[in-house]
């Protein structure tokens, strides 16, 4: 089920209903949020139910032997170390089994050898990398010592497969989600509308903004070879505000609807296009993930206080791995490399925490000095997205050969791909209306948190929002990152 979809709109408001009117005690109130979950999840095969009981049953196990061996400490490794191995062998085998079989098998042939490799054909199922990164987050949390391991199966398989965030992220910790479950929870009207005001933020970003984009993306990058410079960077720099439109629109639509139910989500965007250097850049975008891996990886690893060498050796297994997490292909592993080297200047001048603060705070408009770093930093990303969207590594050199050419600054000549400009200033107008939204909101959790302190303004942009969810509704895409 998708969150832009008409079933959705069914969906929503019978479970809003049932969970604050019917199913009141806490106990049953859990169960039933387990049940509409995997009712969400099962619409897309009722096959993935199995995957993720099993993912959940694991670890709601690891946690009650973790604190049934506490004090021996030998014993609680084995569990927790089981458990991860458990989990990223089920993530492998479904998502990066063929990849390291194909390319196993591409180097025997380099020496003659046909290996005969078999590849599995199995379905990706939908969100296995966010749901199973939560999952590990609580056997390594109890393990550690931070959370108390839960006895309460259903508060946990809740906090697992929790519908708003079950296929889209946020990737939640158990120290902040779990504890939601295992306390009553009180409806709160002032909670739920600003939950509302951010999921129809989120809506525009998804279904006008990323779906309108993504024709464009789709149409340049499937024709790149006829569209000249400035048509190839205008399809990359579709692409880079739809992948933001999708997945931040996603992000806020699922933070939003948990607010409905008395939950609270973890941020994850803050305005990344408006970062000052890269180092700012990930601390800004897909924030749940980009923690995860500082907490779970880069510090245990030593992060930068281990030494120069160590350091540049943590970033770069950090960013390879962020780049292997969101594929089994090359393309994703170079985008990380590319982050990796980006970021690795930054880090070796001791200037990756140098933009910590607000932009441009107390000013309306940004310095020219903060414009232009702001633009350099939207530039780099912007080549990073082409080796993301990519089909391939070598088409995604030829993609930013090709761009970075003398027509980069001539008309852009897309009519190549059915694709005319003048359909294309509507979007733009679009696109600047959602930046100058945000920019406004910059200081704030979400675009619409604190829009004005008049109720006609307010109630005339939320009218304004909703006429352009119905007359500038894009082709219905798929969340982009389900693949992952």
């Amino acid at each position: 089920m998708l969150f832009n979809s008409f079933e959705f709109l069914v969906f929503l408001p019978l479970v809003f209903l049932g969970y604050w009117f019917v199913f009141k005690p806490l106990k049953i109130q859990n169960l039933f949020v387990v049940a509409v979950s995997y009712l969400f999840y099962g619409l897309w095969d009722w096959r993935f139910l199995l995957l993720i009981a099993f993912t959940t049953a694991c670890s709601f196990a690891s946690g009650v032997l973790l604190e049934k061996w506490e004090g021996r400490r030998k014993r609680q490794k084995w569990v927790c170390v089981s458990n991860l191995i458990l989990n990223l062998v089920i993530l492998g085998i479904f998502k990066y089994f063929n990849f390291f079989g194909e390319n196993f098998a591409a180097l025997f042939r380099q020496f003659g050898y046909d290996p005969g490799w078999v590849t599995l054909h199995v379905v990706l199922p939908v969100g296995i990398s966010f749901y199973t990164f939560q999952a590990l987050s609580y056997t390594i949390d109890v393990y550690r010592g931070q959370l108390k391991a839960t006895r309460d199966a259903v508060a946990f398989f809740a906090f697992v497969s929790f519908f708003p965030q079950l296929v889209a992220g946020p990737i939640e910790r158990a120290v902040n989600l779990l504890p939601q479950f295992t306390r009553p929870r009180t409806f709160d009207y002032d909670r739920a509308v600003d939950g509302i005001r951010q999921m129809l933020w989120g809506f525009f970003k998804k279904v006008v903004i990323a779906d309108n984009c993504a024709i464009w993306a789709n149409g340049i990058f499937g024709n790149y070879e006829a569209i000249n410079g400035s048509g190839l960077f205008l399809g990359a720099f579709f692409f880079t505000i739809q992948i933001y439109g999708d997945f931040s629109g996603y992000s806020d639509i699922a933070i939003g609807c948990a607010r409905l139910f008395g939950i609270d989500l973890m941020r994850n965007f803050n305005f990344p296009y408006f970062a000052r250097d890269i180092a700012e850049f990930w601390r800004r975008w897909h924030i749940s993930l980009t923690t995860w891996f500082r907490d779970y990886i880069y510090i245990p690893l030593g992060g930068s206080r281990c030494g120069k060498w160590k350091s540049v050796r943590n970033v770069f297994i950090v960013f390879l791995v962020s780049g292997f997490w969101h594929g089994a292909d090359w393309t994703f592993i170079l985008w990380g490399l590319y982050h990796a080297l980006l970021f690795l200047p930054l880090l070796l001048l001791k200037r990756n925490r140098k933009y910590n603060g607000k932009v441009a705070e107390n000013r309306i408009f940004p310095l020219p000095g903060e414009w232009a770093r702001m633009s350099v930093t939207f530039v780099l990303v912007l080549i990073g997205w082409i080796i993301f969207r990519a089909e391939s590594v070598p088409q995604a050199f030829h993609y930013i050969g090709r761009m970075f050419v003398p027509s980069l600054f001539a008309r852009p000549n897309t009519a190549f791909a059915c694709l005319y400009l003048s359909d294309a200033l509507r979007l733009l107008v679009l696109i600047f209306l959602m930046f100058a939204v945000e920019w406004r909101q910059r200081n704030e959790q979400h675009a619409l948190a604190h829009l004005h302190s008049k109720a006609a303004v307010r109630w005339s942009f939320y009218g304004l929002l909703v006429g352009c969810l119905f007359l500038f509704m894009g082709k219905v895409e798929t969340f982009i990152y389900f693949q992952f």
